[in-house]
């Protein structure tokens, strides 16, 4: 089964195209007639969205669920990004299936500290799974550390948080639930691309060609789930040489008209984007 995590970034919110009404990603099975893995995930999501994917990229073989007749299934996941910002149906906000993922939002932190109270009591005693949660969820000093979207998430199906757990437990604020493991492999494509934000220009994938600091910005801070220091962030950019300021402006929004930049060179083979985040709140502390 070839399953396809297409994401994008619209109006400051980071958003995959999804398939109705189970809210599934994009998937089908490799046919006869697709020449390569690629080909067939192209042609299904294409099929079933009307979308033509650009660059795509193979995240993760899955090879955990076993059909009723005792053969092992095999899911074959893909990335890929995508600049488009139409209105058409079937884009699912990324926070609405991770509320917990989102550190810009007022309510983020309370429901972080309820998830860990859970994974707390769930780790009793065990060294290992105590040690596990305080990395994920940056406890006893380590760093909260955004592109651990896929441990967190598998640690809370691990201790039963989840709806689409084996051994659900109770109650918990924990996101709408995909079909079947696509939910994880959303998780998956999050990590990938916040930890590709952190050394490489993939960021320029998601925003307009021509675009405004403030809007990169806000494109960053959509994927990573955390505030940025405007100056810092600018310096950051600027320093590096990543972009060139053009002789446009954007007079679209409102108040003084930003001036426009683009991307210096698609070549870049590493960059640093993320050495501008504010501070967060320890979970661990009231």
């Amino acid at each position: 089964m070839l399953v396809a995590a297409l994401l994008r970034v619209r109006d400051g919110r980071p958003e995959v195209l999804t398939v109705s009404p189970d809210v599934s990603l994009p998937a089908g099975p490799l046919e006869p007639a697709h020449r390569t893995l690629q080909a067939g995930m192209r042609s299904w999501v294409e099929r079933q969205t009307g979308f033509k994917l650009g660059h795509i990229e193979q995240l993760y073989t899955f090879g955990d669920e076993v059909t009723p007749d005792q053969l092992r299934l095999l899911r074959v996941s893909y990335m890929a990004l995508t600049r488009e910002s139409g209105d058409q149906a079937g884009w699912s906000a990324w926070y609405q299936h991770f509320p917990w993922e989102d550190r810009r939002a007022a309510t983020s932190d309370d429901l972080l500290r309820q998830i860990v109270q859970r994974l707390t009591s769930w780790a009793g005693d065990c060294l290992s799974r105590k040690e596990r949660v305080a990395r994920h969820f940056g406890l006893n000093g380590y760093e909260w550390l955004c592109e651990r979207a896929l441990e967190r998430y598998e640690m809370m199906w691990e201790a039963g948080l989840l709806p689409e757990a084996p051994h659900h437990s109770a109650p918990l604020l924990s996101g709408q639930v995909m079909q079947g493991d696509h939910r994880r492999i959303l998780a998956t494509a999050m990590g990938r691309l916040r930890a590709k934000c952190r050394y490489t220009p993939a960021l320029f994938r998601l925003v307009p060609e021509e675009f405004t600091l403030r809007s990169l910005q806000e494109a960053l801070e959509a994927v990573s789930g955390q505030c940025l220091h405007k100056q810092n962030f600018r310096r950051l950019i600027q320093s590096q040489n990543l972009i060139i300021e053009t002789d446009k402006q954007d007079i679209g929004s409102a108040g003084r008209p930003a001036r426009l930049y683009r991307l210096a060179n698609i070549e870049h083979a590493s960059c640093a984007l993320m050495g501008a985040n504010l501070p967060l709140a320890p979970l661990d502390k009231a």
